[in-house]
């Protein structure tokens, strides 16, 4: 991967945290990182500059990371609604982890920090980048990881109104 093309944001309320992902960013040859204290600002900051990927905190103040997502994915002003986005959390308990799902988020890094993990992340949104979606109550990416090979009927979910994709496609 072409680390060194990528445009990223960082969005974190913790000047230090936001140094270390930095860091790590540097290291693996990344050279155009913009930076944010919160989603009120790297909206703003996305109006001023052409982001690839967005990397925000969870749980900031006074728009936390939920409510950034939510508003870059639906909002009539958003600057791209379809930018990938890796929440970073310490919180990773499954309600907290289905909320930021449910708002639209790619993927999730979990605290502490590791090369390792910030290098499978982006590896997952750039090169396995999943469809965007739009439901009567969602836009973003498709939460539906991978396809059931038990499954031989029409429709993957009662309610849905897409047949699901073919095997292979």
């Amino acid at each position: 991967m072409r680390y060194d093309l990528l445009k990223i944001l960082l969005v974190d309320d913790n000047h230090y945290m936001r140094v270390l992902l930095g860091e790590i960013l540097r290291a693996i040859g990344c050279q155009h990182i913009f930076e944010a204290n919160d989603g009120a600002e790297a909206l703003q900051a996305m109006r001023n500059n052409s982001v690839d990927i967005v990397m925000t905190d969870l749980s900031m103040q006074p728009l936390d990371g939920i409510d950034f997502v939510r508003l870059l994915r639906n909002s009539p002003d958003s600057p791209n609604p379809m930018v990938p986005v890796i929440m970073i959390t310490g919180h990773s308990t499954m309600v907290r982890v289905a909320e930021a799902r449910d708002a639209g988020v790619n993927e999730f890094l979990a605290k502490p920090l590791t090369a390792r993990g910030v290098i499978e992340r982006l590896g997952q949104v750039v090169e396995n980048p999943r469809p965007f979606i739009r439901t009567g109550s969602y836009f973003g990416p498709d939460r539906r990881r991978r396809a059931d090979p038990n499954f031989t009927g029409p429709w993957r979910r009662g309610g849905d109104t897409q047949r699901a994709a073919p095997k292979g496609d």
